[in-house]
């Protein structure tokens, strides 16, 4: 299987896809400002104790109070607490952390009513980014992720993945970390540091361990609360961490800052495959060039096609999202009745899998597949949905069919789903329901170009058009093209883009930023 990882950056937003075998499997797109990421660390008060539920909510600076339970308090808060009131008593001198006292864990029955007070300091992490109508999800129980290591600090514990199966291998990782591991962290050693050298854990852990002490560093210089002291890295490199794999062929990126920063990170944790990071540069739209625009078009929606015709309906409420199989137009009946249930069922567990990843759905997922009447045929389908699964990373359950024919599954929700709306909305009457003859459609663009060349004094540009557009203003020996870089210049690019609607339009500057041209007022 190859894999293949696809970055698009725009002025607003990175997108990032991953491509297995060519098909589209994990997807991601967030705006560049995006805050409340998982993993962000926050100085925060406490805002309100509700001791009915056994929480507090704290201000981390949303529009709606983060939820903070007190089993998410962590057992070893009292040090956190102790520690952070010394770092905040001097603002010129660091308290050392190597010096910070380890008091007695948090009692597991204990009441948040007893442990905070309003309006205390609190030092929290955001684990669930808001969904939905609910703030971010904080604990105290901080965490630094690396590739090989995750550091938490007063934890003074090493624990292995248990996904590493040799008592060989844990053993001589977990002597080898506490070897060299600092006093008050403790670590957690990830999977892929199966193999690894004592000199690449090492240098690792001094990176986390740097992270934090520049975030008590930030907590101890900084005065406004709430205030962010830490800051996951960015989302391109995030991903990468977690998803990096050495089987990888290529990682494409269209930004050259980007590029570097994945560059970057890639020669740090597999300097061996630096190679495999490459720079699109080509006019043609990253996702057009790889096929991604097309598969997010067909891969999102209410209704998802798959073979032979069947299909999904998949339905998202504010408990739970439902699946419901559909045998679609079939008409196969060499296999009888129980056979193309079973035949459609199995593809739907393959597509299913896929979504999951594709929409990054979390929560419970209830499925009604179509009934069938065998024992051994509903265990098969189990067990490839199962089989399926393995390549997922949220943690996830998955139960047998019940008797009215659903499987229930349970995936681990950090974020909201994915929700792209790939239905179009007129792009020319901005839903008025009237535009001007499409025949001028290309006479106002000429109109476009006239004023960003004379008025704005933009002589290089590139406009993106739906492909058929574009092919009608290409056709010809003396195109329509070639007529307006004769009138206006040389620096006229024509680029087809799939994401654009028939008769919707962009301007770029040779730099790839957008240009805005539009005006609502136009079409009316």
């Amino acid at each position: 299987m190859t894999s293949e990882v696809v970055i698009d950056v725009r002025q607003n937003e990175v997108s990032i896809a991953l491509l297995e075998d060519k098909n589209l499997v994990e997807y991601q797109t967030e705006p560049r400002s995006a805050s409340f990421a998982v993993g962000n660390i926050y100085i925060a008060k406490v805002r309100k104790l509700m001791a009915g539920l056994n929480a507090s909510f704290v201000d981390v600076g949303y529009e709606r109070d983060a939820f903070l339970h007190y089993l998410d308090l962590g057992l070893q808060f009292s040090s956190y607490e102790k520690y952070l009131k010394q770092v905040q008593s001097d603002r010129k001198k660091l308290y050392p952390f190597a010096k910070a006292s380890h008091l007695p864990d948090l009692k597991k029955d204990g009441s948040v009513a007893t442990t905070l007070k309003k309006d205390q300091e609190v030092l929290v992490q955001v684990v669930k980014e808001p969904i939905s109508t609910k703030g971010p999800r904080l604990t105290c129980e901080l965490s630094f992720a690396g590739r090989y290591l995750v550091l938490m600090p007063f934890y003074d514990k090493v624990s292995v993945s248990t996904k590493i199966r040799s008592s060989e291998e844990r053993a001589r990782l977990k002597q080898l970390i506490q070897s060299i591991k600092p006093k008050n962290v403790g670590v957690i050693v990830r999977t892929v540091a199966e193999g690894k050298r004592v000199a690449e854990l090492d240098s690792e852990l001094k990176i986390l361990m740097k992270r934090w002490e520049d975030t008590i560093a930030k907590v101890q210089k900084t005065t406004t609360r709430p205030q962010l002291v830490y800051e996951e890295e960015s989302r391109v490199v995030a991903l990468l961490r977690d998803l990096f794999n050495p089987s990888y062929e290529n990682i494409y990126v269209n930004d050259e800052q980007v590029f570097q920063e994945v560059r970057e990170y890639v020669a740090l944790i597999a300097p061996e495959k630096v190679g495999i990071v490459k720079h699109y540069t080509g006019n043609v739209p990253i996702f057009d060039n790889f096929n991604v625009t097309k598969q997010i078009k067909s891969g999102f929606g209410k209704i998802v096609n798959y073979k032979h015709g069947a299909y999904l309906i998949i339905e998202h409420t504010e408990a739970m999202h439902v699946v419901d199989v559909n045998s679609g137009n079939r008409t196969k009946a060499e296999k009888g009745q129980e056979g193309n249930a079973l035949e459609v069922n199995l593809g739907a567990a393959d597509e299913l899998a896929r979504q999951l990843r594709l929409r990054d759905m979390g929560g419970i997922i209830i499925v009604d597949f179509i009934d069938m009447n065998l024992a051994e045929d509903r265990q098969m389908l189990y067990e490839r949905m199962c089989k399926n699964m393995q390549h997922d990373r949220a943690r996830h359950n998955i139960l047998p069919l019940s008797k009215f024919g659903l499987m229930q599954i349970t995936r681990q929700r950090v974020r909201p789903a994915m929700d792209v709306n790939v239905d179009e909305d007129c792009p020319t009457c901005f839903g008025s329901g009237k535009i001007k003859s499409s025949f001028l459609f290309t006479d106002q663009l000429e109109g476009k170009i006239d004023q960003l060349v004379n008025k704005i004094g933009v002589k290089r540009f590139y406009l993106h058009v739906h492909p058929y557009v574009a092919a009608f203003i290409n056709q010809g020996l003396v195109s329509l093209k070639r007529k307006w870089q004769l009138k206006y210049g040389l620096g006229v690019h024509i680029i087809p883009s799939q994401k654009m609607g028939f008769l919707q339009y962009e301007f770029y500057d040779d730099k790839k930023q957008f240009i805005d041209m539009k005006e609502e007022v136009e079409t009316k």
